[in-house]
């Protein structure tokens, strides 16, 4: 018998964009042998479901159910495609918690402290994960700019410490443009993480857990196009980046990250699927964290597929995979 899943799309921040194209890859790649997909959308103006003929009704926040042709649906699980608040920072999951309907991906513990980015550091470095120099700047507790070299080396990193994309993000050589890029991340939250620059190779990988087990989907190397030099928002939806997968790295550089990224996914408590972000330092010999995403794009040119596809997997049978896991 159908299983009954609801697509949850949309959001309420920026990288509500992304989820929609997300969103797109999944509802096309689910197998419809074994699941009624029904994609709820949750945005600013309301949570909704659009029927097939175009009819628009209201979520039932009450139950998580919906209406269709005057029958009531309720789902036998969820599948989160949402990027941002408040699908990947907990807000959603603990929601499904008290109602009890399983859902894709991390609890909202979990969730919660790696959308942080400024706490999801402070547990790696605690666990022995490697991870650069932060500070962690308040919205209601100003720090002067002009402080900030004395503290940390730059070049440094300044982004919103919730959320992703890269969205609010700059990299910051001189001191005197710090003041400028704080303001920018300011504007997309009222916490802000200013990181040390750490030099090397950027990888992103995924990490899933099936059937007990925590799995490593082939690495990929990131090069942004221009001399910004990271992986922004243009860089990554915008083509302006290379991306190798499988990358060209040497076996034993290989087997560190996948290490790495397997004790991250352990410490988190991680479920579903997640993409970690990693500098591999050649003159340390080791690999630092630079996030975890635990709702990993989906879209087109988003690295997840393109390392399903390296594996030699199909998406469908990876979202059967990933479905089936959370019950």
């Amino acid at each position: 018998m159908k299983k009954t899943i609801a697509l949850v799309t949309g959001g309420l921040s920026g990288e509500s964009v992304i989820s929609y194209k997300s969103a797109a890859t999944i509802e096309k790649n689910l197998d419809r042998e074994k699941y009624d997909v029904y994609v709820v959308d949750i945005n600013p103006e309301g949570w909704f479901y659009t029927d097939s003929t175009g009819v628009k009704t209201t979520v039932s926040k009450d139950d998580f159910s919906i209406m269709e042709q005057d029958r009531k649906i309720r789902f036998d699980a969820v599948l989160i495609g949402m990027h941002g608040t408040p699908g990947e920072d907990g807000k959603l999951q603990g929601y499904f918690d008290m109602l009890g309907i399983p859902y894709t991906g991390c609890d909202a513990a979990s969730s919660a402290i790696t959308f942080n980015k400024r706490y999801a550091v402070a547990v790696a470095r605690m666990a022995g994960i490697g991870v650069a120099n932060s500070l962690h700047l308040f919205a209601h507790t100003p720090v002067a700019a002009a402080t900030i070299p004395d503290r940390l080396k730059l070049p440094v990193f300044v982004k919103p410490n919730n959320g992703g994309s890269s969205i609010g993000m700059s990299k910051v050589d001189d001191a005197a443009e710090l003041e400028v890029a704080i303001a920018k991340a300011f504007k997309e939250d009222n916490q802000v993480l200013v990181e040390e620059m750490i030099a090397g190779r950027e990888f992103t990988v995924g990490v899933y857990r099936s059937n007990g087990m925590i799995h490593v989907l082939p690495l990929t190397e990131v090069k942004a196009h221009d001399s910004k030099s990271f992986f922004d928002f243009e860089a990554k939806y915008e083509g302006k980046s290379t991306e190798v997968t499988p990358a060209v790295v040497a076996e034993p550089v290989a087997e560190k990250i996948r290490t790495a990224a397997k004790t991250v996914y352990e410490v988190f408590n991680c479920r579903g699927v997640i993409r970690i972000d990693f500098i591999y330092n050649e003159a340390e010999d080791r690999p630092y964290m630079l996030e975890v995403n635990t709702i990993p794009g989906q879209s087109a040119a988003s690295i997840v597929p393109q390392q399903v596809a390296a594996a030699g997997a199909k998406l469908t049978d990876f979202y059967t995979l990933l479905v089936e896991e959370c019950f």
